[in-house]
């Protein structure tokens, strides 16, 4: 199976922007769900952002909504994730999936089956 790939990670001091890509090439684009997700040592991981490749509007966690914007560039195969105003709460590796999402519950990680590595975000204050 093709896994999505990530880049975009780095270190950004308190307040500063980062925006990740995440490359689907060579994966099923149609009617699926695309998702970012964080984890930290020790805690579950935590959905951030997800949409539909296809209509629909996209759904965000409680840690993103208004700070993080999640697009896609259908023709790329490409998943964004523009985060602003960074806090140090926000340091995780994130991880970009894909999925079907038969629940219709774009933020639930059981919908995905195909994760990418993750990439490594770390603010400092």
């Amino acid at each position: 199976q093709v896994q999505p790939a990530e880049s975009g990670g780095g270190s950004v001091q308190a307040g500063g922007s980062l925006r990740l890509s995440c490359s689907a090439s060579g994966m099923s684009y149609g009617s699926y769900c695309m998702g970012w997700f964080r984890q930290t040592p020790g805690k579950e991981r935590e959905a951030v952002a997800a949409m539909w490749t296809t209509v629909g509007s996209p759904f965000y966690g409680p840690a993103a909504t208004g700070r993080f914007t999640i697009s896609q560039d259908n023709a790329k195969k490409i998943l964004y994730l523009q985060m602003n105003k960074l806090k140090v709460e926000d340091s995780a590796i994130y991880y970009c999936a894909g999925g079907s999402c038969p629940s219709g519950r774009l933020l639930e990680a059981a919908g995905y089956d195909r994760w990418g590595q993750g990439t490594q975000v770390t603010v400092s204050s």
